[in-house]
């Protein structure tokens, strides 16, 4: 991959780096996400490339990409530790969709066929407007969930 995110770093900002790996009293990831700036530092050398910084710690090559980009684009703090979400990702089938979908997949089946299929129920629910947009999956799991067969 190409550095397109090209990590220079200040003194001050290699020192602080230099300190958090040399005394190891911090987090496992923010250790290693440390090394892994310090290698692609680009203001004193060539700076190793993503290939070889990936093999020395035992990351792959998009993981040191990611950490070169939140360095360039959030800083330093932000290329050192994972931020949560602050949003996990919402249900896309909530209470009430839930009853609508159970309600329709013990209804009578659609005209022409024997029974309904996960793809037709994802397909119903969203022509009925119950839902914007789901995946088969998910009609999978929520039946499952309330342990109701199809077949």
């Amino acid at each position: 991959m190409g550095k397109q995110y090209v990590v220079e770093l200040t003194a001050e900002e290699r020192q602080q780096l230099t300190e958090l790996v040399r005394k190891g009293k911090a987090l496992a990831r923010k250790i290693e996400h440390a090394r892994i700036l310090l290698k692609a530092d680009q203001s004193r050398d060539a700076g190793w490339t993503d290939a070889q910084i990936a093999e020395a710690y035992g990351v792959s090559v998009l993981t040191v990409v990611r950490i070169r980009q939140r360095f360039v684009e959030q800083g330093l703090e932000d290329a050192l530790v994972r931020r949560q979400h602050e949003q996990g990702a919402r249900r896309k089938i909530d209470g009430a969709a839930e009853a609508k979908l159970i309600a329709l997949a013990c209804s009578a089946p659609p005209e022409g066929r024997n029974r309904w299929t996960i793809r037709l129920l994802a397909d119903k629910i969203v022509e009925l407007e119950i839902v914007t947009a789901v995946g088969r999956e998910t009609v999978r799991k929520t039946l499952k969930k309330t342990n109701l067969s199809l077949g």
